[in-house]
């Protein structure tokens, strides 16, 4: 091409780069190529472990943020390790789920905590309600103090801290996760569980009482005491409440509990307690989930098998990175209750 000073200018293609003071520049990226300090970071849009369109907090590129290269804020990728080539505590499917830290951890404790005591004052409330619509108001103290409550009273009892539980969870996830309750949770089933859970379960209801050998001798009327919770329960209903109490303790009571116990609560722990070592870390936390999992059924006999059971949920929890495992498990566990209620036999509460 003619310039207009009787010079030819050369094509595009065959001009020099522009030298910079140091060398040549670098080009610009195009649409869709990442640059070279965001892929090396693991923060560029389009790099594998970066913030994908939907600006996960968790990076990766699969639908659950757990794609080649994505990792949390502690290094942590989805096979388990981090940059020095350690094994973190915990499954790597736990590790590459919220909470991403050790502040979002203790919001997650403190949300759970939240969502417990705004559960006891739901269903409070929602029992005022009803016992008001039924005409009831003024014996609602004694109704709910009698061994055998009606069924309104522990169903009314029941949605209420359901509320309160199932709040949490979706707060928890919303607030300091990705948003999505089923992937933060580790909200999982696979065949596999069909059969570990419910003979975990069975076993665990069979195992329990062994624990209670040393008091019997110390506590008058031991099985008959610890047998009397899971009565309030379900124990004076006839046919068609007890079979309405029963699928609800042994369906709806699992789902709810494992996603608030071992879906915030345990998680939490792990990762607050993460720096404790690789041992001590998951030990410390396991215990703690099944600790707090006692003491919220306020039973002072059966504290000890309740808290048994949470630890071995909460290992099931944490050894395979799902609550698929726990859920059914915690069913088998109740459903042996609840049969066992109808047959007047002794059990420790289910839930």
């Amino acid at each position: 091409m003619d310039s207009g000073d009787g010079s030819r200018r050369r094509p595009a293609a065959e001009r020099p780069a522009r030298q910079g003071r140091r060398g040549p520049l670098p080009s610009a990226p195009g649409r869709g190529e990442p640059s070279r300090a965001g892929a090396a970071a693991g923060t560029d849009r389009t790099a594998p472990g970066g913030r994908g369109p939907g600006g996960d907090r968790l990076g990766g590129t699969g639908p659950d943020g757990t794609g080649p290269g994505a990792t949390v804020p502690d290094g942590t990728v989805p096979d388990g390790t981090v940059p020095d080539g350690t094994v973190p505590n915990g499954p790597a499917r736990m590790r590459a789920r919220p909470p991403r830290d050790a502040r979002d951890a203790l919001a997650w404790l403190f949300i759970a905590a939240l969502g417990f005591v705004a559960g006891q004052l739901v269903a409070f409330v929602l029992l005022a309600l009803v016992a008001a619509t039924l005409g009831k108001s003024a014996d609602v103290a004694r109704l709910s103090a009698q061994a055998s409550p009606p069924g309104w009273v522990i169903v009314t009892g029941l949605v209420g801290v359901w509320i309160g539980f199932v709040g949490a969870v979706v707060l928890a996830s919303r607030l300091r996760g990705t948003g999505r309750v089923a992937h933060d949770m580790g909200l999982r089933f696979r065949p596999w569980d069909l059969l570990l859970g419910p003979v975990v379960g069975v076993a665990s209801q069979l195992l329990i009482p062994v624990l209670y050998l040393p008091l019997d001798p110390l506590v008058p009327n031991l099985a008959h005491r610890l047998s009397e919770p899971a009565k309030h329960l379900t124990g004076g209903f006839p046919g068609a409440d007890l079979a309405v109490i029963g699928v609800l303790t042994v369906v709806v009571v699992p789902v709810v509990e494992e996603l608030l116990f071992r879906g915030v609560v345990l998680q939490g722990f792990v990762r607050v307690f993460g720096r404790a070592g690789r041992t001590a870390g998951p030990v410390l936390a396991v215990l703690c989930t099944g600790v707090l999992f006692g003491l919220a059924h306020a039973e002072t006999i059966a504290l000890l098998g309740l808290a048994a059971f949470g630890v071995v949920l909460s290992v099931l929890a944490y050894r395979t990175g799902r609550l698929g495992p726990g859920i059914l498990a915690h069913g088998a566990f109740n459903l042996v209750t609840v049969v066992s209620l109808a047959h007047q036999a002794s059990a420790v509460r289910p839930w």
